[in-house]
């Protein structure tokens, strides 16, 4: 380090953000002190000042304040550690011109976090803001964060007045996450810019969401039971779910460049199921895992879907996780009847087409239209729940190796089906037959 310019030394320093590496450096040499000021970041993890004498949060006050007093050109700052949320205002307004990112975890800190947390706004130039554990029952005044692009809070206490207000104070984000977050109401988030957006809410009650973001490309959403959708035409990815509860209602528009959808919770009504469905006709990979439907507290099970119709209306779908109900409700009896009807109709069309091209000798294209085809369908995961309806189920899992022409595996999950039927030992005979038969492409898991 000696045989180093100077300027050499203090560039490596400055790649230090850790506060313990810092004050070790610091202390290894005099000249090396100088390097503080020019660091772009500082962190300060969990537990940091846990052994000092004197108490963790006094000890974490102190060295927070001294380390960025003198970071003249702090860009990051990271406290993870307890501390007094009384002086957060002093660590902003200090670095107030320089600070880009601000990352903190709040939830041991003072009893009064929501007010202290006003201070955010002085540092006008903010790109990122992640804060933990929080309690917000009103707005924060932050003024308007023209120049914030991501905002992400972890397992707060928030207000619907906070959560609107917060979102509302940051118009030009393109990624907002709110996880693990325990609050109630309407979610409104009307962002032109947004791309990426995870919203978790965990609240036992009812929540709703009105979401206007004609850019986003991600969408993960979970615990809302009514949910408006305004602006998905660049949408990939979305996912949709609800622990507990029941999801009512989903409105939303044409989704033409999603790839990725997935569906998940104990109970959807069928209008939503099939508003969404209808909406990702061009999805590529489908995954199914709604145990039960009903508007009210009544589970009741999956209509009859039909499967051709079904694969009709998404030609694009490669990948397809079809769980328990949904699988039940593809093996009803009047589900595959028009996989038969395709495939007589079928030959009926070739019969007439080489009668006629014998008559007339004339060659005519071939008309296959009418033919029932899974044409994209590579890859199927089927969950099986119950031994009940054996032979339709086995039924439409021929159906599907026969008429996917691009299948390359199917995998059979029965670790999770109910054993206590009498039926159940029959019923898995027939499908290691199954397997046995087609192991080239069916296995069990």
């Amino acid at each position: 380090m000696d045989a180093l310019p100077d300027g050499v030394v203090q560039h490596i320093l400055s790649q230090l953000n850790s506060a313990r590496d810092v004050a070790a450096c610091a202390a290894v040499a005099r000249c090396w002190r100088g390097c503080v000021p020019y660091l772009p970041s500082l962190y300060f993890p969990r537990g940091a000042f846990d052994a000092a004498p004197g108490g963790a949060a006094a000890a974490a006050d102190e060295a927070i304040g001294r380390m960025v007093a003198a970071a003249e050109r702090l860009e990051e700052l990271v406290i993870y550690c307890p501390f007094s949320a009384s002086l957060l205002p002093l660590w902003v307004a200090a670095r107030a011109a320089t600070l880009r990112v601000l990352e903190l975890r709040v939830d041991s800190a003072a009893a009064d976090k929501s007010g202290h947390l006003d201070c955010i706004g002085a540092a006008a130039g903010l790109e990122e803001i992640r804060l933990w554990g929080l309690t917000m029952s009103r707005p924060p005044a932050w003024g308007r964060m023209e120049r914030l692009r991501v905002l992400e809070v972890v397992g707060a206490t928030l207000g619907e007045a906070a959560v609107n207000g917060a979102v509302a104070a940051c118009p030009n984000l393109t990624d907002l996450a709110l996880l693990g977050c325990d609050c109630a109401g309407e979610a409104v988030v009307s962002l032109p810019l947004l791309e990426r957006c995870r919203l978790d809410f965990v609240g036992g009650g009812n929540c709703s969401l009105r979401l206007a973001a004609p850019r986003v490309e991600f969408l993960e959403v979970q615990g809302f039971s009514w949910i408006s959708l305004q602006g998905g035409d660049h949408l990939k990815h979305l996912t949709i779910s609800k622990n507990t509860g029941t999801v009512y209602h989903v409105e939303m528009g044409k989704l033409p460049e999603l790839d990725q959808l997935s569906l998940r919770g104990v109970q959807w009504s069928w209008g939503a199921i099939s508003s969404v469905l209808q909406c990702a006709g061009e999805v590529k990979h489908l995954v199914m895992k709604v145990e039960f439907c009903g508007d009210f507290d009544t589970l009741q099970p999956f209509p009859e879907i039909d499967l051709a119709q079904f694969f009709n209306s998404h030609p694009k779908l490669c990948k397809f996780e079809i769980h328990g109900a949904m699988f039940a409700a593809l093996c009803h009896k009047n589900s595959l009847k028009n996989v038969s009807t395709v495939t007589h109709r079928f030959y009926i069309a070739m019969f007439h087409f080489l009668l006629v091209y014998a008559i007339l000798n004339f060659a005519l294209p071939m008309q296959l239209d009418s033919r029932f085809v899974i044409p994209c369908l590579e890859q199927i995961l089927v969950t099986v729940r119950s031994p009940l309806n054996a032979e339709q189920k086995l039924s439409t899992l021929e159906s599907l190796v026969r008429h996917s022409v691009r299948l390359r595996r199917m995998i059979i999950r029965i670790s999770q089906m109910k054993n206590c039927h009498e039926a159940a030992d029959d019923f898995f005979e027939e499908i290691c037959k199954f397997t046995y038969i087609n192991s080239d492409r069916v296995c069990i898991e």
